[in-house]
């Protein structure tokens, strides 16, 4: 016989059992890992994109983009060049481009956004063919799943011209905006 009121131990355990299935269930419908990189390829997108818009801008201002001297100069020491985005990419005068696109009177970004893209665990690169006309893509390795597939769909699509298939479709499979 039952002298008070509540639970029994067995009654506690099945119910901490049927807790601990339903969380499991969650956790894999979830997947904290694949979010986790998911959020790190959108803020990678985010940072080419704005990356492209400030060369794009310096390009408009100044009529040459910013790995250059002036409009009259060669494009990269080689054209097709898969250069990363870092203190060492320079211009034709060996001064660096991500100081360039921050100086006092072009800022086409600020200096945080430059010293975050240096230190992220995602690296970018950037690529344009040299040609006039050709477009600027910044790339990056993906991490999650969804961005991979959508990289690796890219890859088997018919692609522009100036598109670096060489660089970003190899071994190592790169997510390249625009």
């Amino acid at each position: 016989m039952r002298k008070g009121k509540g639970f029994t131990l067995i009654e506690l355990l099945i119910v901490i059992t049927l807790l601990g299935i339903l969380a499991v269930a969650v956790l894999s419908a979830i997947n904290p890992i694949e979010q986790i990189n998911r959020s790190r390829d959108t803020s990678s997108r985010s940072d080419s994109e704005q990356l492209i818009n400030a060369i794009d801008r310096y390009y408009a201002t100044s009529g040459y983009y910013p790995w250059k001297d002036s409009s009259d100069e060669t494009f990269f020491p080689a054209p097709q060049t898969f250069t990363p985005v870092n203190d060492d990419w320079v211009d034709t005068q060996a001064v660096s481009v991500l100081a360039k696109l921050t100086a006092e009177g072009t800022a086409e970004v600020k200096e945080s956004f430059t010293n975050r893209i240096k230190g992220s665990a995602t690296p970018l690169h950037v690529y344009n063919m040299g040609g006039q006309g050709d477009s600027t893509y910044v790339c990056f390795v993906p991490r999650s799943a969804a961005f991979l597939k959508e990289a690796e769909d890219r890859c088997g699509a018919s692609l522009p011209a100036d598109y670096p298939v060489d660089d970003v479709c190899g071994e190592t499979i790169y997510s390249c905006l625009p």
